[in-house]
């Protein structure tokens, strides 16, 4: 298999360019150091993994949700996004749902994949968990404080500015638009997708990132 070395600089770039997902560039760069990773096709396979966030949030039943605590040990894929994003976010939750639904029944059990909103005033846990239902049952969405938020999406780099009102009356929140995987064997994140990354990328890789191996 063919890798490319890029620099933690261009990554960053990469990174900062997706923040235009749900609307506009803010110009703004992710605050966290980005590594230096290898590229696969669809993923990006980080040379110095991320941490779990610390969070502590509201998941859709009203309830507290630690996440650190409650995805220990299980291969996790984390999102940031808000339901009402007319794109990107929609179409990359369809995706792996898609992936999803194509393993064998045990390993969709297993996987976790968990949905924090980048809009918190508007995604309450009763809304958020309609719209997650519709994609998967078994997805887990969280809301809270936006601050909390943005510092847990800044920790692994991914940049969040907070809901602004546009001119026609409409509310943009701007996010960066990474799918970040944890390994089971280390609850580190070690993989990065894109918004690019399709519905066959994430069914080609599920499998060995549930084993905590690199796609």
């Amino acid at each position: 298999m063919r890798t490319t070395r890029v620099t933690a600089a261009a990554l960053a770039v990469t990174a900062a360019l997706t923040l235009s997902a749900c609307g506009g560039s803010t110009g703004k760069t992710p605050v966290a150091e980005v590594n230096a990773p290898s590229r696969t096709k669809a993923a990006t396979v980080l040379d110095r993994p991320f941490e779990k966030p610390d969070l502590v949030l509201t998941d859709t039943r009203g309830t507290s949700f630690d996440l650190r605590a409650r995805t220990k040990g299980k291969p996790t894929l984390i999102y940031f996004g808000y339901t009402n994003c007319p794109d990107v976010c929609p179409l990359t939750m369809s995706n792996i749902a898609i992936a999803k639904k194509a393993l064998p029944k045990a390993d969709q059990d297993t996987v976790q994949v968990v949905f924090v909103t980048t809009d918190p005033e508007r995604d309450t846990p009763d809304s958020l968990g309609k719209w997650l239902k519709a994609q998967d049952p078994g997805f887990i969405g969280l809301t809270g404080d936006f601050k909390a938020i943005q510092a847990g999406a800044r920790s692994m780099g991914i940049g969040i500015d907070p809901p602004k009102k546009e001119k026609d009356g409409s509310i943009v929140s701007m996010h960066g638009a990474q799918v970040i995987a944890f390994s089971p064997k280390t609850d580190e994140g070690y993989v990065l997708y894109g918004e690019d990354t399709t519905a066959d990328d994430y069914t080609k890789d599920l499998p060995k990132l549930i084993k905590g191996e690199n796609p």
